[in-house]
């Protein structure tokens, strides 16, 4: 089996190295790593090159024409890769020796999953671990409380958990995936996590097989919480699609995630070229559904908080599906 890597690079100097070196350290060999640098300023291009030199038949360098930016670069690095399991890479992180083993073990053993996820841990600026929750924790945190997880409902309605510091998909779904949609606060993690969980066909797996770092100049941030219980209890509610245990908070929360994702995907819908509209049509159908539900309950549960708040929402155009 055919193992690709598909990282994207832009002025990433600073930790490109050790990402290298740690898809290379693995236990079971990649076959190519396809490199799309998205004309870096920096070293970048130069580290690189040596890379290049050292291992000529593993590393396809290509450089960008123009700046394509981060989707549309990793659209480009996937569209590269020649693999028969593709991993996506970003250029700051640190790879677990047993990472792409790991992988290929569980794409063997469940042949109806073409995309997996799994956990990481949170690592500062150096280099050294954080004791904190991630995001990738949550579907452990919701099987811990018996909770049945249906990942296109997680992502598609509450918050996307799929990093793509975490994901390997099958070659054979890549003309699904290609071309990703463009939309602002979009991405292509996202988008693969989607698509494939629509199919019931994506999973997430607990074990910790990179190290996502934290730093002041990455694109995506937003995925470590408090190591505590009350943030562990937060999180379960947050997640729990239909808990009823949500505070007045939490429904505010949920409900302008609903708006947010309803507006999304009608942007998807009108825009040519999304050759998935299939999972667009059912998001928008599914948001109008769960967001009655969930302000009828808010509503029953808090009446005079959900008065004030649905003035002040009609006035500010906040928290609305049409």
């Amino acid at each position: 089996m055919k193992i690709s890597v598909a990282l994207c690079t832009y002025n990433g100097e600073k930790f490109l190295r050790q990402q290298l070196d740690s898809i290379l350290n693995q236990t079971v060999k990649v076959d190519e790593i396809v490199v799309c640098d998205d004309r870096s300023k920096d070293q970048t291009q130069k580290i690189l090159s040596e890379y290049k030199i050292q291992f000529p038949d593993i590393f396809k360098i290509h450089i960008n024409e123009k700046n394509l930016r981060s989707v549309k670069n990793f659209e480009k690095a996937i569209s590269l890769c020649t693999g028969d399991i593709i991993f996506l890479s970003d250029q700051d992180d640190i790879w677990e020796k047993s990472k792409v083993i790991i992988f290929l073990s569980y794409f063997d053993k469940h042949p109806n999953v073409n995309a997996i996820c799994s956990n990481g841990i949170a690592i500062d600026e150096d280099g050294s671990p954080l004791n904190n929750l991630t995001i990738w924790d949550v579907p452990k945190l919701l099987q811990d409380q018996d909770i049945k997880i249906d990942y296109f409902n997680l992502i598609a309605f509450i918050e996307n958990i799929a990093t793509g510091a975490g994901i390997a998909f099958r070659n054979t779904i890549r003309k699904e995936i290609l071309p990703i949609p463009l939309k602002d606060g979009f991405h292509h993690d996202e988008w693969i996590a989607l698509l494939t969980s629509y199919e019931q066909s994506f999973i997430m797996i607990n074990e910790k097989l990179f190290q996502y770092r934290i730093h002041a100049n990455q694109q995506v941030g937003g995925v470590i919480y408090r190591n505590d219980d009350s943030t562990k209890k937060r999180l379960v509610n947050h997640f729990n699609l239909f808990s009823e245990e949500k505070t007045f908070s939490q429904y505010k929360k949920f409900l302008k995630r609903l708006s947010q994702s309803y507006k999304k995907h009608t942007h998807l819908l009108n825009k040519a070229g999304n050759g998935n509209s299939e999972i667009s049509h059912e998001i928008v159908k599914r948001c109008k559904q769960l967001f009655i539900i969930h302000r009828k309950n808010m509503k029953k549960k808090y009446p005079l908080k959900f008065f004030i708040l649905s003035i002040a929402d009609s006035l500010n155009d906040k928290r609305k599906i049409k």
